[in-house]
């Protein structure tokens, strides 16, 4: 059973994993947070992650929608500090890590890392909005959810 302690050793984890099981592990850390995302297209553009006959063009597609989508819900959360807004622009940066090109030299190595880091992002902005304080436990989620992906592999 692996147990991990630290952000250190959970990217030292993540960055040791194939692109594939960093992308299906990214899904996980996703699909904790789904209640956050606002866009239809990103949940279609997850299941790429998951259907078994993927080709290398259906993740590119999927990491083209991702990434306008992101890319568009950042300029519109930064106008009004919606935090709400905020929340769903992350959810979008954490797809689009997720499914980003992983033959970019280094890229493959912090896949899922970098959805994590985003997939936080989007908790601790949902937290604001909702006027609460943030209380760190999407981290202990995601070590849980690592932890149970590396069991069940």
């Amino acid at each position: 059973m692996t147990v991990i302690h630290s952000d250190a050793e959970f990217r030292a984890v993540l960055s040791g994993l194939p692109v594939a099981q960093q992308r299906r592990v990214g899904k996980r850390f996703l699909d904790s947070i789904s209640e956050l995302s606002d866009n239809p297209k990103l949940e279609k553009s997850l299941a790429v992650v998951d259907a078994p006959q993927a080709s290398a063009q259906d993740i590119a597609e999927a990491f083209r929608v991702a990434s306008t989508v992101a890319r568009d819900s950042y300029t519109l959360c930064g106008r009004e500090a919606d935090w709400r807004r905020q929340a769903s622009h992350f959810f979008a940066a954490a797809a689009a890590a997720c499914l980003d090109a992983a033959d970019k030299e280094g890229q493959g190595e912090e896949l899922a890392w970098t959805t994590a880091m985003n997939a936080r992002m989007a908790r601790v902005c949902e937290k604001i909005a909702q006027g609460e304080g943030y209380d760190n436990s999407e981290v202990g989620k995601q070590y849980e959810i690592l932890r149970a992906f590396l069991e069940d592999s």
